[in-house]
C-alpha cells in the first residue's frame, strides 16, 4: 500500500510551500488508494510550540487535507529512537564520538586553512586495528553515524531524476546529541521506516538529507522508501517566497477572504499540470495526479492568478454558504446583519463582481450601517438638474411594488417626466443609498433595502 506523509517542523505557521506539499503528498495517497500520515517533528524543543501545532492543524483543517493516521509526535517517541541507537551502537553501525564542540570548531578552521571541506576527522571513528583515544573525564558524548567511506549512494528522484553522491562527501552525522537527544535526520529515517512509509514528498531544500537518511536505513536494514523533491516556489517578482510575500501562513488567505477550494486548485497548478486544465475540483486533482507530471523547476506564484480562480469559485458557490463565511467578517468590523436585506441576496446581486470574501463583505456592509456618503460625492451628483426627478422617485417609492421591476419602471417613468438620461437619476440613487458610485442594477439594489431604509437615506440626503 502506497504511503506518503506530511512531516512539518512545529516552529512557525504552515506557509505555502509546505501546503502545496502537503497537497501532493495527500493526493498522491489518495490516486493510489493509499494512507497519508501527519507527523509533527517536534523535537526542536526551544522553538517548536503548542500554538505553532495547533496553526498546522487549523490550517490542513481549513484547506480539508484530513490525514489517514496521526498526527505523531516525535517528542512521544524517545524511547523508540533510543532503543535504536542502542542497537546501532551495539551493531557497530554508530559510535560514541567525545569530541568537544571547541576541538570541532578548530577542527573545521584548520581544514579550512588548507583549502579543505570543513568535516570531522574521524578520531572517535572504529576501524578494524585502530586504538581508539581514552574518553576523557567529563566529556558527555554525541553519537555519530558509522557512514560508509567508499562508494556512492543514490537514488532516482521521482521529480529531479537519478542523484548519486560519493560516500566520501559525507563525513559521520551526529545523531544523537551530548544528552542522547536524537537528531532530525535520525528522527526522520526511524520514523519513516515505523510508519512504513513508501514515498517521502517534500521540498528540495531536503536534498541533502536524504543520501544520509538513505545509508542510515540501510544500516537499519530498513526498506528505503521513492523520494520526490519538489522545486522551490518563486514570489511573483521571481524571488525566493517570503514573509514580504504574504507567506505567512495559509490561515492568512482565509483571513484575506480565500475560499480554501481556491487556494488548493491554486497550489495543485504550482509546478504540477495535467494538459491545460486550469480549473478543476479535488476529487478531479486526485484522480488526476501523478508524480510524472511535476515540473523539476521552480514554480512561481502569481496572486493574479489565485485572485480569478478565487473570483471563479465565488461565483459558483452558493449564496447561503457564502452568507455563512461573510456575516463573521461583518461582525468582526462591528457590523451586525440584520434579517432585512438578507445577506444571502445582497451576495447573489454582488458576487459575480467581486474577488474575496472581504470584499463581498465591503459590498455588504452598505446594507447595514448608519450611511453617510461623502460630502463630495453627493454635491457631484445629487445636483439641481437630478432633485425633482429624485423627489418623484421617493413620492413613487412609498407606495410602488417592492420588487426590480416594479422600481426600474418607477425609474424609467421619473427620467422620462425630466427629460433626462438615467445615469443622472441612477447615480445619485447610488450615492444617496449606498454612498457608492459602482454597483450592479441600481433597481436591483434598491429592491434589496428595506423601503423604509430607502426612504430614510433619500430623505437623509435632503430629498423631499
Amino acid at each position: 500500500m502506497i504511503r506518503t506523509r506530511f512531516a512539518p517542523s512545529p516552529t512557525g505557521f504552515l506557509h505555502i510551500g509546505g501546503a502545496r506539499t502537503a497537497l501532493f503528498s495527500w493526493a498522491f495517497a489518495r490516486h493510489h488508494g493509499g494512507k497519508f500520515v501527519l507527523r509533527i517533528e517536534d523535537t526542536d524543543v526551544a522553538r517548536s510550540t503548542p500554538e505553532a501545532v495547533q496553526a498546522i492543524i487549523d490550517g490542513m483543517n481549513w484547506l480539508g487535507l484530513a490525514h489517514d493516521e496521526g498526527p505523531f509526535y516525535q517528542m512521544q517517541r524517545m524511547d523508540r529512537y533510543k532503543e535504536v541507537l542502542q542497537q546501532m551502537l551495539e551493531n557497530g553501525s554508530a559510535y560514541y564520538c567525545y569530541t568537544t564542540p571547541e576541538e570541532l570548531e578548530q577542527m573545521r578552521e584548520d581544514q579550512r586553512a588548507k583549502g579543505l571541506k570543513p568535516r570531522y576527522d574521524g578520531t572517535w571513528r572504529p576501524e578494524p586495528g585502530k586504538t581508539l583515544p581514552t574518553p576523557p573525564a567529563g566529556v558527555q558524548p554525541v553519537v555519530r553515524f558509522r557512514n560508509l567511506t567508499e562508494g556512492t549512494v543514490a537514488w532516482n528522484d521521482l521529480v529531479k531524476g537519478r542523484i548519486e553522491i560519493a560516500n566520501a562527501e559525507l563525513d559521520d552525522l551526529v545523531i544523537a546529541r551530548a544528552d542522547m537527544t536524537p537528531t532530525y535526520n535520525f528522527c526522520v529515517v526511524v520514523d519513516d521506516w515505523d510508519m512504513g512509509i513508501t514515498h517521502v514528498i517534500r521540498g528540495d531544500d531536503h536534498v541533502n538529507n536524504t543520501p544520509r537518511q538513505i545509508n542510515i536505513l540501510k544500516a537499519l536494514g530498513a526498506d528505503v522508501p521513492l523520494y520526490a523533491h519538489l522545486s522551490m516556489i518563486l514570489g511573483d517578482d521571481g524571488q525566493k517566497l517570503s514573509k514580504r510575500h504574504g507567506a505567512v501562513s495559509v490561515m492568512q488567505y482565509d483571513h484575506d477572504g480565500y475560499l480554501p477550494e481556491a487556494v488548493l486548485n491554486y497550489l495543485a497548478r504550482l509546478g504540477w499540470s495535467h494538459g491545460d486544465d486550469e480549473v478543476f475540483s479535488m476529487q478531479q486533482f486526485c484522480e488526476w495526479f501523478d508524480l510524472d507530471h511535476i515540473t523539476p523547476s521552480a514554480a512561481q506564484f502569481n496572486t493574479e492568478k489565485l485572485n480569478w480562480l478565487n473570483a471563479h469559485y465565488l461565483k459558483q458557490a452558493e449564496d447561503e454558504r457564502l452568507a455563512r463565511l461573510v456575516q463573521p467578517r461583518l461582525e468582526a468590523r462591528g457590523v451586525m446583519v440584520t434579517v432585512e436585506p438578507s445577506l444571502a441576496a445582497i451576495i447573489a446581486l454582488y458576487k459575480e463582481r467581486v474577488s474575496t470574501l472581504n470584499e463581498l463583505a465591503d459590498a455588504a456592509e452598505v446594507f447595514y450601517i448608519d450611511l453617510h456618503p461623502a460630502h463630495e460625492l453627493v454635491a457631484q451628483h445629487v445636483t439641481a438638474e437630478a432633485k425633482p426627478a429624485l423627489a418623484d422617485f421617493l413620492a413613487g417609492a412609498r407606495t410602488v411594488t417592492w420588487e426590480a421591476s416594479a422600481i426600474s419602471a418607477l425609474i424609467k417613468a421619473c427620467i422620462g417626466k425630466h427629460g433626462l438620461k438615467m445615469p443622472k437619476l441612477a447615480m445619485p440613487l447610488r450615492v444617496l443609498l449606498t454612498g457608492q458610485t459602482q454597483t450592479p442594477s441600481v433597481d436591483a439594489v434598491i429592491s434589496l433595502f428595506p423601503r423604509d431604509l430607502v426612504l430614510k437615506r433619500l430623505a437623509a440626503g435632503g430629498i423631499e
